[in-house]
């Protein structure tokens, strides 16, 4: 068992009443040791009364979804930490582990962590291949991926409950991509009875991990498209006044890198940020046009509303409101390229910490919580931009 998480800030403060919205979301990016982060941001949102109508993710982000849609409220958070302590079991009881300060120090333990992950695994999610890949038989899984993650398998059934997923008492929505037409695919709780295979197939990763078989074809995670379901869920067709928890693991926004491990760095970022950004002021474009088309549509005389161009666009006219908060984990200088698969208890706990923190700070600012009263109806928030940093 590892050592008790440290305690973030104080708890966050229980909102008064629901936030004047239709629907809640929790939108959870993938990026692997990092999720831990998205854990601790469900934790401060759950101790704000803050529980989510609808979670949507990718990657790890859909194994964090699931373990939440999949327990009882009160069940969540213990069900996410007893996932994260499986799978950063350190190899050696922690009072024999050194405890290290510094970021020198740091840094040269997180790297053996992760060289440990790469020979390793992390226990209840991914092993090790006995065969390797290039000796394997040409079709078979051990020829396409460096990794077994059927122990992942066997934890999403110990700590999710189906059943509660496919009764729809919250919405879940997953992405992966299909292999053999690269066509991005959301498995969606109100389309699909959710099994374990549609989760382990958003979080495989190639050539990692296998391609996971759901009924019939073969699909791979869904950050080799896109690593955020932001799109997904504001793009919904029953639009409905939205409060987004957008939780991202990679920050789109960078220095220049200096050396061939920030390079490596650097890369994942722009490659697995999505441009989370960019889309958010997008939308807020599409979303004022969308206003302005409803405006105009309600002074139409009346026998416009009979013609085809009427019924055409009348479906885009929209007057709901939105508010994307952005929740991005910040990198620690010592971190380096093995972030993403660097399984610590250390970094977990970490990770954990920044998330509940990041969320109790966002949460004092009250306007993220209340409607948005510009044109467009949108509404963008990032603590670490717009806010105070403590």
């Amino acid at each position: 068992m590892n050592m008790p998480f440290k305690p973030a800030l104080t708890q966050a403060q229980p909102w008064r009443e629901r936030p004047p919205f239709e629907c809640i979301a929790l939108l959870l990016q993938g990026g692997g040791a990092l999720g831990a982060y998205q854990a601790g941001v469900y934790e401060a949102l759950a101790e704000a009364k803050l529980q989510p109508d609808w979670v949507a993710g990718i990657s790890i982000g859909a194994i964090n979804a699931a373990l939440i849609a999949g327990n009882a409220p009160e069940a969540r958070v213990e069900k996410l930490r007893c996932f994260w302590e499986t799978v950063t079991a350190d190899p050696l009881p922690r009072w024999l582990l050194p405890e290290v300060h510094g970021d020198l120090a740091r840094n040269f333990a997180n790297r053996w962590h992760g060289t440990a992950a790469l020979f390793n695994g992390a226990p209840g999610l991914f092993s090790p291949r006995w065969v390797p890949p290039l000796l394997a038989a040409a079709g078979t899984s051990d020829a396409t991926s460096f990794y077994d993650t059927s122990s992942l398998k066997s934890t999403l059934e110990r700590l999710v409950d189906f059943d509660r997923i496919n009764a729809r008492e919250m919405r879940f929505s997953i992405g992966a991509v299909n292999v053999t037409t690269g066509n991005f695919v959301y498995f969606d709780n109100s389309t699909h009875e959710i099994r374990p295979e549609h989760i382990m197939a958003s979080g495989a990763l190639p050539p990692g991990f296998p391609a996971v078989e759901v009924d019939g074809e073969h699909y791979w995670d869904g950050g080799l498209v896109s690593n955020t379901p932001l799109q997904w869920v504001l793009e919904c067709v029953d639009r409905q006044d939205t409060l987004a928890f957008q939780v991202d693991l990679w920050n789109a926004r960078g220095a220049v890198p200096r050396t061939l491990a920030e390079v490596i760095t650097r890369q994942k970022e722009i490659q697995y940020s999505s441009r989370t950004r960019a889309s958010s002021d997008q939308f807020k474009k599409e979303q004022k046009l969308r206003s302005a088309l409803a405006e105009l549509i309600a002074k139409l005389p009346e026998q416009l509303r009979e013609t085809p161009e009427y019924a055409l666009l009348l479906p885009e006219a929209d007057r709901n409101v939105y508010n994307i908060i952005q929740l991005i984990y910040r990198s620690k200088h010592y971190e380096g390229d093995s972030k993403d698969f660097e399984f610590s208890s250390r970094s977990m706990e970490d990770h954990w910490s920044a998330g509940r923190s990041d969320t109790i700070r966002t949460l004092r600012h009250p306007e993220v919580l209340e409607r948005p009263t510009s044109a467009d109806g949108v509404f963008t928030f990032d603590v670490a931009t717009h806010g105070r940093l403590s």
